[in-house]
Protein backbone atom coordinates (compact mmCIF):
# COMPACT_ATOMS: atom_id res chain seq x y z
CA UNK A 1 0.00 0.00 0.00
CA UNK A 2 1.31 3.57 -0.98
CA UNK A 3 2.45 5.81 2.06
CA UNK A 4 -0.01 8.27 1.44
CA UNK A 5 -2.85 5.56 1.64
CA UNK A 6 -1.47 4.82 4.55
CA UNK A 7 -1.13 8.17 6.31
CA UNK A 8 -5.04 8.45 5.35
CA UNK A 9 -5.78 5.19 7.19
CA UNK A 10 -3.99 6.34 10.17
CA UNK A 11 -5.73 9.47 9.82
CA UNK A 12 -9.20 7.82 9.81
CA UNK A 13 -8.71 5.78 12.54
CA UNK A 14 -7.06 7.98 14.70
CA UNK A 15 -10.22 10.28 14.38
CA UNK A 16 -12.52 7.30 14.83
CA UNK A 17 -10.92 7.32 18.44
CA UNK A 18 -11.07 10.90 18.99
CA UNK A 19 -14.94 10.79 17.84
CA UNK A 20 -15.87 8.09 20.23
CA UNK A 21 -13.88 9.77 23.08
CA UNK A 22 -16.00 13.48 22.98
CA UNK A 23 -18.89 11.05 22.01
CA UNK A 24 -18.61 9.27 25.32
CA UNK A 25 -17.67 12.42 26.89
CA UNK A 26 -21.12 13.77 25.17
CA UNK A 27 -23.28 11.70 27.09
CA UNK A 28 -21.49 11.89 30.36
CA UNK A 29 -22.41 15.78 30.08
CA UNK A 30 -25.92 14.81 29.12
CA UNK A 31 -26.59 13.05 32.15
CA UNK A 32 -25.34 15.22 34.47
CA UNK A 33 -27.20 17.99 32.97
CA UNK A 34 -30.10 15.83 33.19
CA UNK A 35 -29.29 15.19 37.21
CA UNK A 36 -28.56 19.05 37.91
CA UNK A 37 -31.30 20.02 36.69
CA UNK A 38 -33.75 17.82 38.94
CA UNK A 39 -31.48 19.51 41.72
CA UNK A 40 -32.39 22.99 40.50
CA UNK A 41 -36.13 22.82 39.92
CA UNK A 42 -36.70 21.58 43.54
CA UNK A 43 -34.13 24.50 44.87
CA UNK A 44 -36.31 26.96 42.94
CA UNK A 45 -38.68 26.59 45.76
CA UNK A 46 -36.81 27.30 48.57
CA UNK A 47 -34.60 30.02 46.74
CA UNK A 48 -38.26 31.98 45.59
CA UNK A 49 -39.50 31.65 49.73
CA UNK A 50 -36.70 32.51 51.16
CA UNK A 51 -36.19 35.85 48.29
CA UNK A 52 -40.24 36.80 49.10
CA UNK A 53 -39.29 36.62 53.24
CA UNK A 54 -36.66 39.31 52.30
CA UNK A 55 -38.55 41.57 49.84
CA UNK A 56 -41.29 41.23 52.99
CA UNK A 57 -39.39 42.71 55.42
CA UNK A 58 -37.54 45.27 53.08
CA UNK A 59 -41.20 46.33 52.26
CA UNK A 60 -41.68 46.68 56.11
CA UNK A 61 -38.77 48.78 56.43
CA UNK A 62 -37.32 46.08 58.94
CA UNK A 63 -34.24 45.95 56.57
CA UNK A 64 -33.85 49.68 56.68
CA UNK A 65 -34.23 50.51 60.31
CA UNK A 66 -31.84 46.90 60.90
CA UNK A 67 -29.07 48.58 58.88
CA UNK A 68 -28.77 52.22 60.99
CA UNK A 69 -26.62 49.54 63.60
CA UNK A 70 -23.14 50.83 64.32
CA UNK A 71 -21.33 47.44 64.59
CA UNK A 72 -20.89 44.58 62.59
CA UNK A 73 -18.65 42.24 64.79
CA UNK A 74 -20.59 41.35 67.83
CA UNK A 75 -19.04 40.80 71.41
CA UNK A 76 -17.78 37.15 71.16
CA UNK A 77 -15.77 37.79 67.99
CA UNK A 78 -18.53 36.52 65.76
CA UNK A 79 -19.20 38.05 62.39
CA UNK A 80 -22.59 40.02 62.86
CA UNK A 81 -25.04 39.38 59.91
CA UNK A 82 -26.59 42.39 60.32
CA UNK A 83 -23.65 44.48 58.45
CA UNK A 84 -24.70 42.26 55.42
CA UNK A 85 -26.91 45.58 55.53
CA UNK A 86 -24.96 48.56 56.57
CA UNK A 87 -24.14 50.52 53.52
CA UNK A 88 -20.45 52.17 53.18
CA UNK A 89 -18.99 54.39 50.39
CA UNK A 90 -17.92 52.38 47.76
CA UNK A 91 -14.12 52.35 47.92
CA UNK A 92 -13.59 48.74 46.74
CA UNK A 93 -15.71 46.32 44.84
CA UNK A 94 -15.87 42.63 45.44
CA UNK A 95 -16.68 40.71 42.02
CA UNK A 96 -17.37 36.52 42.56
CA UNK A 97 -16.64 35.44 39.22
CA UNK A 98 -17.83 31.33 38.50
CA UNK A 99 -16.04 29.71 36.47
CA UNK A 100 -15.16 26.10 35.42
CA UNK A 101 -12.07 24.12 36.55
CA UNK A 102 -11.36 22.66 33.10
CA UNK A 103 -11.71 23.46 29.72
CA UNK A 104 -13.52 21.48 27.04
CA UNK A 105 -16.94 23.78 27.46
CA UNK A 106 -17.10 25.39 24.46
CA UNK A 107 -17.20 29.42 25.35
CA UNK A 108 -18.28 28.96 28.98
CA UNK A 109 -15.68 30.61 30.17
CA UNK A 110 -14.64 32.77 27.93
CA UNK A 111 -18.20 34.28 27.49
CA UNK A 112 -18.29 34.61 31.77
CA UNK A 113 -14.84 36.20 31.80
CA UNK A 114 -15.64 38.62 28.89
CA UNK A 115 -18.65 40.38 30.48
CA UNK A 116 -17.13 39.91 34.11
CA UNK A 117 -14.44 42.58 32.15
CA UNK A 118 -16.73 44.62 31.19
CA UNK A 119 -18.40 45.13 34.92
CA UNK A 120 -14.76 45.20 36.49
CA UNK A 121 -13.82 48.46 34.03
CA UNK A 122 -17.14 49.94 34.56
CA UNK A 123 -17.17 53.35 36.02
CA UNK A 124 -14.34 54.07 38.12
CA UNK A 125 -13.37 50.94 38.70
CA UNK A 126 -9.87 49.35 37.87
CA UNK A 127 -7.59 47.12 39.22
CA UNK A 128 -6.97 48.78 42.12
CA UNK A 129 -9.98 49.20 43.69
CA UNK A 130 -11.18 45.53 42.82
CA UNK A 131 -11.18 42.60 44.56
CA UNK A 132 -11.45 39.02 42.39
CA UNK A 133 -13.60 35.96 44.52
CA UNK A 134 -12.87 32.83 41.84
CA UNK A 135 -15.04 30.29 42.29
CA UNK A 136 -13.27 27.72 39.93
CA UNK A 137 -9.46 27.17 38.46
CA UNK A 138 -10.08 29.69 35.14
CA UNK A 139 -11.47 32.33 36.62
CA UNK A 140 -8.59 32.50 38.91
CA UNK A 141 -5.98 31.95 36.69
CA UNK A 142 -7.04 34.04 33.75
CA UNK A 143 -7.52 37.23 36.88
CA UNK A 144 -4.14 36.25 38.30
CA UNK A 145 -2.16 36.55 35.57
CA UNK A 146 -3.08 39.83 34.35
CA UNK A 147 -2.32 41.25 37.86
CA UNK A 148 -5.84 41.31 39.53
CA UNK A 149 -6.04 41.14 43.45
CA UNK A 150 -7.58 37.73 44.17
CA UNK A 151 -8.58 37.57 47.73
CA UNK A 152 -10.22 34.17 47.48
CA UNK A 153 -10.27 31.39 45.51
CA UNK A 154 -12.40 28.23 45.35
CA UNK A 155 -11.65 25.27 43.26
CA UNK A 156 -13.24 21.80 42.46
CA UNK A 157 -16.65 22.42 42.71
CA UNK A 158 -18.52 19.44 42.16
CA UNK A 159 -20.51 18.44 39.32
CA UNK A 160 -23.36 18.23 41.56
CA UNK A 161 -22.54 21.00 44.12
CA UNK A 162 -24.15 20.22 47.47
CA UNK A 163 -25.83 23.44 50.04
CA UNK A 164 -23.60 22.19 52.63
CA UNK A 165 -20.43 22.78 50.12
CA UNK A 166 -21.53 26.93 49.89
CA UNK A 167 -21.71 27.56 53.13
CA UNK A 168 -18.23 27.95 54.05
CA UNK A 169 -17.85 30.13 50.32
CA UNK A 170 -20.91 32.20 52.31
CA UNK A 171 -18.79 32.51 55.21
CA UNK A 172 -15.45 33.74 53.87
CA UNK A 173 -17.38 35.83 51.33
CA UNK A 174 -19.53 37.89 54.50
CA UNK A 175 -16.28 37.67 57.00
CA UNK A 176 -14.45 40.06 53.83
CA UNK A 177 -17.17 42.04 53.62
CA UNK A 178 -17.09 42.57 57.32
CA UNK A 179 -13.79 43.50 57.65
CA UNK A 180 -13.73 45.69 54.83
CA UNK A 181 -11.63 44.14 52.28
CA UNK A 182 -14.30 45.81 50.09
CA UNK A 183 -17.78 47.44 50.15
CA UNK A 184 -20.13 46.26 47.98
CA UNK A 185 -20.18 42.36 46.13
CA UNK A 186 -21.25 41.29 42.31
CA UNK A 187 -21.84 38.03 41.58
CA UNK A 188 -21.04 37.28 37.78
CA UNK A 189 -22.09 33.81 36.31
CA UNK A 190 -23.96 32.15 33.09
CA UNK A 191 -27.21 31.44 33.52
CA UNK A 192 -28.76 28.55 32.18
CA UNK A 193 -31.58 29.70 29.30
CA UNK A 194 -31.92 26.09 27.83
CA UNK A 195 -29.17 23.57 25.91
CA UNK A 196 -28.21 25.77 23.67
CA UNK A 197 -28.66 29.02 25.22
CA UNK A 198 -27.09 30.77 28.26
CA UNK A 199 -27.30 34.30 29.57
CA UNK A 200 -24.50 36.46 31.83
CA UNK A 201 -26.03 37.32 34.92
CA UNK A 202 -24.32 40.12 37.73
CA UNK A 203 -26.07 40.45 40.47
CA UNK A 204 -25.47 42.89 43.65
CA UNK A 205 -25.54 40.26 46.73
CA UNK A 206 -24.07 42.83 49.15
CA UNK A 207 -25.07 45.26 50.88
CA UNK A 208 -28.27 43.59 50.98
CA UNK A 209 -31.34 46.43 50.68
CA UNK A 210 -34.53 46.84 48.92
CA UNK A 211 -32.87 48.53 45.73
CA UNK A 212 -31.27 45.58 44.94
CA UNK A 213 -33.68 42.92 45.25
CA UNK A 214 -35.18 43.06 42.01
CA UNK A 215 -38.61 44.70 42.81
CA UNK A 216 -40.19 47.59 41.53
CA UNK A 217 -41.62 49.34 44.74
CA UNK A 218 -41.09 48.42 48.04
CA UNK A 219 -42.68 51.48 49.25
CA UNK A 220 -46.39 51.22 47.54
CA UNK A 221 -49.27 49.71 49.31
CA UNK A 222 -50.96 46.60 48.20
CA UNK A 223 -54.53 46.23 46.46
CA UNK A 224 -56.24 47.34 50.00
CA UNK A 225 -54.06 50.22 50.27
CA UNK A 226 -52.24 48.54 53.24
CA UNK A 227 -48.25 48.66 53.76
CA UNK A 228 -46.25 45.70 55.51
CA UNK A 229 -45.57 45.73 58.81
CA UNK A 230 -44.27 42.97 61.31
CA UNK A 231 -44.45 42.21 65.19
CA UNK A 232 -40.86 40.80 65.62
CA UNK A 233 -40.46 37.97 68.66
CA UNK A 234 -38.04 37.53 70.19
CA UNK A 235 -36.60 40.73 68.59
CA UNK A 236 -35.72 42.14 64.88
CA UNK A 237 -32.26 41.05 65.54
CA UNK A 238 -32.44 38.01 66.27
CA UNK A 239 -34.93 37.16 63.10
CA UNK A 240 -32.89 38.89 60.76
CA UNK A 241 -29.33 36.73 62.08
CA UNK A 242 -31.07 33.37 61.17
CA UNK A 243 -32.84 34.76 57.63
CA UNK A 244 -29.84 37.12 55.96
CA UNK A 245 -27.50 34.49 56.03
CA UNK A 246 -30.10 31.69 54.85
CA UNK A 247 -30.66 34.42 52.23
CA UNK A 248 -26.99 35.14 51.30
CA UNK A 249 -26.45 31.32 51.35
CA UNK A 250 -29.28 30.68 48.69
CA UNK A 251 -27.92 33.62 46.49
CA UNK A 252 -24.52 32.07 46.33
CA UNK A 253 -25.57 28.52 45.88
CA UNK A 254 -28.22 29.48 43.53
CA UNK A 255 -25.52 31.15 40.99
CA UNK A 256 -23.42 27.80 41.50
CA UNK A 257 -26.14 25.78 40.75
CA UNK A 258 -26.76 27.84 37.49
CA UNK A 259 -23.66 28.39 36.92
CA UNK A 260 -22.83 24.49 36.83
CA UNK A 261 -25.93 23.46 34.99
CA UNK A 262 -24.95 25.96 31.60
CA UNK A 263 -21.85 24.74 31.85
CA UNK A 264 -22.98 21.04 31.45
CA UNK A 265 -24.90 22.15 28.97
CA UNK A 266 -22.19 23.65 27.09
CA UNK A 267 -20.16 20.88 27.91
CA UNK A 268 -22.55 18.50 26.28
CA UNK A 269 -23.03 21.06 23.24
CA UNK A 270 -19.39 21.11 22.66
CA UNK A 271 -18.68 17.81 22.30
CA UNK A 272 -21.67 17.22 20.06
CA UNK A 273 -20.38 19.62 18.19
CA UNK A 274 -16.77 17.94 18.12
CA UNK A 275 -18.50 14.32 17.48
CA UNK A 276 -20.28 15.85 14.89
CA UNK A 277 -17.09 17.38 13.17
CA UNK A 278 -15.17 14.00 13.64
CA UNK A 279 -17.50 12.16 11.46
CA UNK A 280 -17.64 15.11 8.81
CA UNK A 281 -13.58 14.42 8.96
CA UNK A 282 -13.80 10.81 8.73
CA UNK A 283 -16.54 11.36 5.49
CA UNK A 284 -13.76 13.45 3.76
CA UNK A 285 -10.84 11.19 4.64
CA UNK A 286 -12.72 8.09 3.55
CA UNK A 287 -13.95 9.61 0.12
CA UNK A 288 -9.98 11.10 -0.36
CA UNK A 289 -8.79 7.01 0.51
CA UNK A 290 -11.34 5.47 -1.76
CA UNK A 291 -9.81 7.90 -4.65
CA UNK A 292 -6.56 7.76 -3.88
CA UNK A 293 -7.18 3.64 -3.62
CA UNK A 294 -9.11 3.80 -6.94
CA UNK A 295 -6.41 5.60 -8.49
CA UNK A 296 -3.71 3.09 -7.66
CA UNK A 297 -5.73 0.59 -8.76
CA UNK A 298 -6.37 2.17 -12.16
CA UNK A 299 -2.33 3.02 -12.38
CA UNK A 300 -1.61 -0.73 -11.60
CA UNK A 301 -3.75 -1.74 -14.53
CA UNK A 302 -2.64 0.43 -17.30
CA UNK A 303 0.34 -0.50 -16.27
CA UNK A 304 -0.43 -4.08 -16.78
CA UNK A 305 -1.91 -3.60 -19.51
CA UNK A 306 1.11 -1.65 -21.41
CA UNK A 307 3.56 -4.54 -20.29
CA UNK A 308 1.47 -6.99 -22.24
CA UNK A 309 1.03 -5.11 -25.46
CA UNK A 310 4.94 -4.76 -25.30
CA UNK A 311 5.54 -8.16 -25.14
CA UNK A 312 3.33 -8.66 -27.70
Amino acid sequence: MPASLQEVKRRIESTKKTGQITGAMQMVSTAKLSQIQKHAVSYQVYAQKIRSVITHLAKSHLLDSAATGESETSQDGKINTLGMLKQRPVKKTGVVVITSDRGLVGSYNSNVIKQTMSLVNSGERNKDNVVILAIGGTGADFFKKRGYEVGYEYRGVKDIPTFREVQPIVNAIVTMYSNGQYDELYVCYSHFVNTLTSAFRAEKMLPISAENMGSDDFNTPDENGLMADYETEPSQDAILEVVLPQYAESLVYGAILDAKTSEHASSSTAMKSATDNAKDLIASLELQYNRARQSAITTEITEITGAQAALE
